[in-house]
């Protein structure tokens, strides 16, 4: 595929947006519902600081939303929009060559390790 001359590529826009480090796994995370912080943080081994950075930025681009609900001590859900949700063929997609990609490379190992080169 040719680089092309435009700088408003597709591709090049959206992995600025889904793909730094961890971002698309906080997706993921939110395609099963709202979670809250210590959910998120729970299930994926990030540190609390790069946590709340890519939440800021996926809200920023429309991703996700928060919601503070005024409470003793503050409760804030996040969830994704509908925007956000439209990555699901995205993340379908990623799922779908990783599972092929891996069944392969597992097929490759097993069988190099059948037949040793000498």
């Amino acid at each position: 595929m040719a680089q092309q001359e435009n700088q408003c590529c597709p591709i090049e826009v959206t992995l600025g947006i889904i793909g730094k480090k961890w971002t698309v796994l906080i997706i993921r995370e939110l395609f099963d519902g709202k979670k809250r912080f210590s959910e998120i943080a729970s299930s994926l081994p990030i540190s609390s600081k790069l946590l709340t950075e890519r939440l800021k930025e996926l809200e920023e681009h429309g991703i996700i939303d928060r919601t503070l609900y005024p409470e003793i001590p503050p409760r804030v859900e996040y969830t994704l929009t509908e925007s956000g949700k439209t990555l699901s063929s995205v993340l379908d997609a990623l799922r779908t060559w990783g599972a092929d990609h891996y069944a392969a490379r597992c097929e490759a190992e097993a069988e190099a390790q059948e037949n040793p080169q000498p």
